[in-house]
């Protein structure tokens, strides 16, 4: 079987996301990065795999697969490994429900606003706007509650094993524990915290770190 190629900048927590997937599964895999900085995601080559010039783009037997999810999804259907979506339908529901609050909510709140004005800005020489990052913290403070209730005492997310679910959340989590208002923000969540802690310890984690410049 052919080695899966993952097309998009170990930056994105997306593309991450993908490689995390393939790590737990055990699946050698091939990163090709496009600089999203330059616009590669919007020049013709990229565009072939990804009609709408986003990361990551998936490619294996000669099967090309776009949109995170779906990649995942694929990935734990075909590779063998430990399955990362559960079987009991409760926890399946759970760990969609958290990837879609995810996908509708956290990554706009959380990476678009808050780490782009605390982070990205200034590491391009520029000064983050505060109005910006104020007017975020309502929808990041309600999406990390909601991440806090939902997965209640379990381990891991959507239950006591390690699911997609983490695996989306993972990458966001390792940007926004660089920002200063982590510590506040992450205060009164403390289910969340040991998460963190001991997802940020797995090797899916340490051997995919972001790559910048």
């Amino acid at each position: 079987m052919a080695k899966p190629i993952v097309y998009g900048p170990s930056l994105s927590t997306y593309t991450r996301t993908v490689r995390l997937v393939l790590e737990e599964k055990g699946v050698d895999y091939e990163l090709k990065p496009v600089n999203i900085m330059a616009g590669e995601a919007q020049g013709a080559e990229h565009t072939r795999r990804h009609p709408f010039g986003k990361v990551p783009a998936f490619e294996h037997d000669g099967f090309s697969l776009y949109e995170t999810i779906a990649i995942s999804r694929y990935i734990d259907r075909v590779f063998s490994g430990p399955s990362l979506q559960p079987s009991d339908a409760k926890q399946a529901a759970r760990m969609d429900q958290i990837i879609a609050v995810i996908d509708s909510y956290a990554y706009g709140s959380i990476i678009r606003q808050l780490v782009w004005q605390r982070l990205v800005v200034p590491m391009q020489g520029g000064q983050g706007d505060e109005t910006i990052v104020q007017a975020s913290m309502s929808m990041v403070q309600l999406c990390l509650s909601e991440f806090e209730r939902l997965k209640g005492s379990n381990p891991f997310l959507a239950g006591q094993d390690i699911s997609l679910a983490d695996c989306f959340l993972a990458p966001i989590f390792a940007y926004l524990v660089l920002a200063p208002d982590a510590e506040g923000l992450l205060a009164s969540t403390p289910g969340l915290r040991q998460w963190w802690e001991a997802m940020s310890q797995r090797p899916s984690m340490q051997k995919t770190p972001p790559q910048f410049g």
